[in-house]
């Protein structure tokens, strides 16, 4: 599902991934752990082609992303690319289906078709009776639950999520960690996470480390 082959980037100077290599297959669920700096996000944003590398070549789901034109890899993104990130970015004045179904209705999808994929993914994540609350009424849980309906409403080729659990308690951390295994089951999702709890890495497939812009 994802080969990257010797992506590096640099900001001011500063070389942050000096030639990454990573291979991942379709509906494996990986994490990538690493002390702050080690250049865990910096590639998760490549991966999402939220950044360019500086060098290499990265190929999602037999495209490769950075020979698109503009217009092409936002499309891409769009369709192809799940994000799910520590704080859940949802959109205050909607209620928690209008958040899940914004994606599908910006990839242009009529409404009726935005919903039916927004309903049956609320009740994949458990969150059917919270339908119409808004994110002020939710816990942080089930925010993040709605954050992960949302990122997968395309129907992405991959799941990117950075630090996903890191703003919850530890029984909330606990149902999201077995939310995201239950996707992979339930959807044969591609996975990639970057997180610092030791527990989440455990579960997944691989845990992959980095230090100092490499894998180690």
């Amino acid at each position: 599902m994802i080969n990257a082959n010797g992506i590096t980037k640099s900001f001011s100077g500063l070389q942050v991934l000096k030639g990454v290599d990573l291979h991942i297959d379709r509906s494996e669920v990986v994490s990538i752990v690493g002390a702050s700096g080690a250049g865990k996000s910096t590639l998760l944003n490549i991966l999402g082609t939220l950044s360019r590398p500086d060098d290499g070549v990265l190929e999602i789901d037999g495209v490769k992303p950075f020979e698109l034109s503009d217009r092409q890899l936002s499309r891409f993104r769009g369709t192809k690319i799940g994000f799910v990130f520590q704080f859940h970015h949802l959109l205050p004045e909607f209620t928690a289906l209008e958040n899940v179904m914004m994606p599908a209705l910006i990839s242009g999808d009529t409404g009726p078709m935005a919903r039916e994929k927004a309903c049956k993914l609320l009740a994949e994540v458990g969150l059917e009776n919270r339908a119409g609350h808004k994110p002020s009424e939710l816990s942080g849980g089930e925010s993040q639950r709605v954050a992960i309906a949302r990122a997968l409403v395309n129907s992405p080729a991959v799941l990117l999520a950075d630090e996903p659990t890191g703003n919850l308690d530890s029984a909330t951390k606990e149902e999201i960690h077995s939310l995201f295994f239950k996707v992979r089951e339930d959807l044969g999702q591609t996975i990639v996470l970057v997180t610092h709890d030791a527990l989440l890495a455990g579960m997944c497939d691989r845990s992959l480390t980095m230090k100092d812009g490499l894998f180690v």
